[in-house]
């Protein structure tokens, strides 16, 4: 029997590869092949599948992202910052599911929330490893850039190749605070 998760997993493959508009119950329990009973039993509807849905994105990759990079608790702000861009930069579904999500933001006011919030968080958190780096006025700046950067990246068409995202990382972070060098994202980038 599919779990509540292998469901939500699911449902986030169909948007990176077919988008919103393919996220169908249909779609779903023909990929998983289980029946509807199932999907109603784990969510009670459509409604309640696209709550679970958009709260299991945000754990998935945001909060999740940001716990793996304060694991180590005595890792200095910068080398923080350098993880994160290698998750970001190396992450396995590239920016289909990103693209998705925010397209489909435009048309669901759930996902837009969600979406919404999952922007807010990220940069808030890029803004206070900047501040940490250096109290330096441009520091919240630097981490909208680097929001900014990651966002636009994805959405253009062709993406940008990741070597190519983590040559620009690099270079945006030589504009901010150097306090113990600049970071070399392209070394970590596939």
């Amino acid at each position: 029997m599919a779990s509540r998760r292998d469901w939500l997993d699911t449902g986030l493959e169909v948007l990176a590869e077919l988008g919103a508009r393919a996220l169908t119950i249909e779609q779903l329990t023909t990929r998983m092949g289980l029946t509807k009973g199932s999907f109603y039993h784990h969510f009670g509807g459509t409604a309640g599948y696209v709550t679970a849905l958009m709260a299991h994105f945000e754990a998935e990759h945001t909060s999740r992202y940001i716990q793996r990079v304060e694991q180590d608790a005595g890792a200095g702000a910068r080398v923080r910052l350098q993880r994160l861009i290698e998750l970001a930069v190396n992450q396995d579904e590239g920016p289909a599911l990103e693209v998705a999500i925010r397209s489909w933001a435009l048309e669901n006011p759930e996902v837009d929330a969600a979406q919404s919030r999952v922007d807010a968080t990220r940069i808030s958190y890029l803004r206070r490893l900047c501040r940490e780096i250096s109290d330096d006025d441009d520091a919240d700046d630097l981490g909208l850039m680097l929001y900014l950067l990651a966002v636009g990246a994805e959405s253009v068409r062709p993406p940008v190749p990741l070597a190519q995202v983590a040559r620009l990382y690099d270079r945006v972070l030589r504009l901010g605070p150097a306090d113990d060098g600049p970071m070399d994202a392209r070394s970590h980038a596939s």
